[in-house]
């Protein structure tokens, strides 16, 4: 018998059988991890000359082990613009931290902040800054916020969500725009064991 062979698929089983041990004891807490995934619509004011649109959003949440009462999510989430309004649209890919508080409840608040790429798009003709016309910008975006679920069952949550999105790189004199993004949305969660609602 190797046992070089053997030992680490012993290890492996016994780490297992240990967290799967403390996942049960602690099920009707919290669980380990959850999975969730929403999809939403969101209002968006552009920060650029007034623009202003309407947009979808998608997105998933992977809950990680509860840390003093508080949730830590791994989230990422894509906002597309269902019109690309008169002044300029925005479209955007994010990702980041997402942090929940008072589990175990109904109402479930959350702060986040998201960062990646973005598009901005700028009207039917572009827009004119110095001697350049510009069609579109691509830039960083980063996205701090604030919102909360409501859980209507142990599976589906409504979302209410508010961003203050900071676009660089844009056709202005400073460079930059603050995008503000209101959403509304409906969250499925994958459950992964029981967890008691009041």
């Amino acid at each position: 018998m190797n046992l070089r062979k053997i030992l680490p698929a012993l290890l492996v089983a016994g780490l297992f059988h240990a967290a799967t041990a403390l996942a049960q004891a602690n099920a009707t807490a919290t669980r380990t991890l959850e999975l969730s995934a929403f999809g939403a619509v969101s209002g968006v004011y552009t920060g650029f000359h007034g623009g202003k649109n309407f947009g979808v959003v998608a997105g998933a949440d992977l809950g990680l082990p509860v840390w003093r009462g508080v949730r830590p999510q791994l989230e990422v989430r894509g906002l597309y613009p269902a019109d690309h309004g008169v002044i300029d649209s925005q479209k955007s890919l994010l990702g980041g931290a997402r942090f929940d508080f008072l589990l175990n409840h109904r109402l479930r608040p959350y702060a986040d902040f998201l960062a990646g790429r973005g598009l901005m798009r700028y009207g039917i003709n572009g827009y004119q800054f110095g001697n350049s016309i510009y069609i579109q910008t691509v830039t960083p975006v980063y996205s701090p916020g604030a919102g909360f679920d409501y859980d209507l069952s142990q599976h589906l949550s409504v979302k209410v969500d508010a961003q203050l999105q900071h676009w660089g790189g844009a056709p202005t004199q400073s460079g930059n725009v603050w995008s503000k993004v209101g959403t509304v949305g409906i969250v499925y969660r994958f459950t992964f064991g029981p967890r008691n609602l009041p």
